[in-house]
């Protein structure tokens, strides 16, 4: 258990990292991660709400329902919390909902299986850009992974990078369903296509993120790209010891217990 020095000292080697790491090298990816933060916001802890500001608040259950989104818009503004995570078809009504707040929308594409065409995936990321979306995670073809076909599932990605233009692009390559060897070789064909960032799952599978696998990713691919933690964390400690194995970025739907100490209620 990482008790209250550990919090310190763990979260004032995020700030340095993020801050002195060259940030600005990533490739379209923001180069400000702080620029929600506000020490006087909340009740939060100073701690709490540094991890707050890397967080992508994320809804993507099927059911979901207009008071759902519209709490989850209005939870990200009161935590600052780094933007919100939705389904395409939820991104304009998100998009009006933060229009007075620094809380971006982010969207997903090929979600959650990844198995449609790159086609299909360059459109959704069209047409989720026109509507508003300002990050793009999309799903790796995880068939053609396994299968080697290298060459296809670095089209794909590049397809959606291309698509999104200066749009950031994260490609979830589905750790839980990977061998360590297919993990390495998904975030070096993600850095060959351009994107932005590389992270571990939809939440949907049998497994999210964890220690091992944020620290391979980001051995593989560097300071030069994002790597983003998302799928079952669910509590500061959680997503500290994420921080520290190489994530910048937080994904979770228990965003709001992470950092309040609360008790979390979804297995995202």
């Amino acid at each position: 258990m990482i008790n209250e020095q550990d919090v310190k000292r763990i979260t004032e080697e995020v700030i340095s990292r993020i801050m002195n790491n060259n940030p600005g090298e990533i490739k379209r990816e923001p180069t400000n991660y702080y620029t929600t933060f506000n020490k006087e916001s909340s009740n939060l802890s100073y701690e709490a709400q540094k991890v707050a500001s890397i967080i992508d608040h994320t809804l993507l259950k099927p059911d979901v329902t207009t008071m759902e989104m519209r709490n989850l818009c209005a939870e990200a503004k009161k935590y600052n919390f780094y933007s919100v995570c939705v389904n395409p078809a939820w991104v304009p009504f998100c998009k009006k909902e933060l229009k007075d707040s620094k809380v971006k929308v982010i969207t997903v594409i090929g979600f959650p299986l990844g198995a449609t065409t790159p086609e299909v995936k360059a459109f959704e990321t069209r047409d989720a850009i026109a509507n508003g979306a300002e990050e793009i995670d999309m799903v790796i073809n995880i068939g053609w992974l396994k299968s080697k076909r290298y060459d296809d599932v670095e089209d794909d990605i590049r397809a959606v990078v291309q698509a999104a233009k200066e749009v950031p692009v994260k490609v979830i390559i589905e750790t839980a369903l990977l061998t360590d060897d297919e993990k390495v070789k998904a975030c070096q064909l993600s850095k060959a296509a351009g994107a932005a960032f590389v992270k571990t799952s939809t939440g949907f599978a049998s497994g999210g993120a964890t220690v091992h696998d944020v620290a391979l990713m980001r051995r593989t691919v560097g300071s030069s790209m994002g790597v983003k933690a998302s799928g079952g964390v669910k509590t500061l400690d959680d997503a500290l010891a994420m921080i520290k194995a190489g994530a910048n970025r937080i994904g979770a739907s228990s965003s709001v217990a992470i950092v309040t100490g609360g008790k979390a209620t979804t297995n995202y």
